[in-house]
């Protein structure tokens, strides 16, 4: 004869969870840059050559040049002469001392004496190198002011924005614990 048998069923509980991650949002705006420049400033100077002719000393050479300086060489000149022509006339008369000796006569003194006295140079020397040219040269004033640079960066902190996610936790299945009774026979 069998046995009656209890049943015992159990269902165990089962817990849900549904979870979204968060996510992250991050944006920064981009950096502004102001940049401005002041150019570099040149500033030549320059000069005109300088050119100086002298030509004075190949005037003097042409044509005496100017009075005062005429005057002086003609000055300068008879003094020469003079001295010159006062040695003459002593030489002469040393020859006319030694009268005693051949060629020492007056005639032959005094005769061959016939160039007259010439006129003292009124010009100047004549020279290829009369004339002196000068030419006077400057060198240029040059400064420079460099330019300059001026940079300047608003820089923009980067905006973070978080979306949290969900998180659900729930009874999917609830535990239960169900005891069959056995069946008993209305029967005996």
């Amino acid at each position: 004869m069998l046995q009656p048998i209890l049943q015992i069923r159990q269902t165990p509980a089962v817990i849900g969870i549904d979870a979204d991650l968060g996510a992250f949002s991050i944006t920064q705006p981009k950096a502004e840059v102001n940049i401005s420049t002041t150019a570099g400033k040149w500033d030549i100077q320059t000069f005109k050559p300088e050119l100086s002719i002298d030509q004075s000393r190949a005037w003097a050479a042409y044509n005496g040049g100017n009075m005062l300086e005429m005057n002086k060489r003609i000055y300068s000149g008879i003094q020469q002469l003079y001295l010159q022509g006062i040695a003459r006339k002593v030489e002469q008369g040393n020859q006319m001392a030694e009268f005693f000796k051949p060629g020492n006569s007056i005639a032959e003194v005094y005769g061959t004496d016939t160039e007259p006295n010439s006129f003292p140079e009124m010009r100047g020397p004549a020279s290829f190198d009369n004339v002196d040219v000068r030419v006077k040269t400057r060198a240029p004033q040059i400064e420079f002011s460099p330019s300059k640079v001026n940079v300047q960066v608003n820089i923009h902190r980067p905006e973070i924005e978080y979306t949290r996610g969900k998180l659900d936790i729930y009874m999917q299945q609830y535990a239960s614990l169900r005891f069959i009774p056995p069946e008993v026979d209305a029967q005996m």
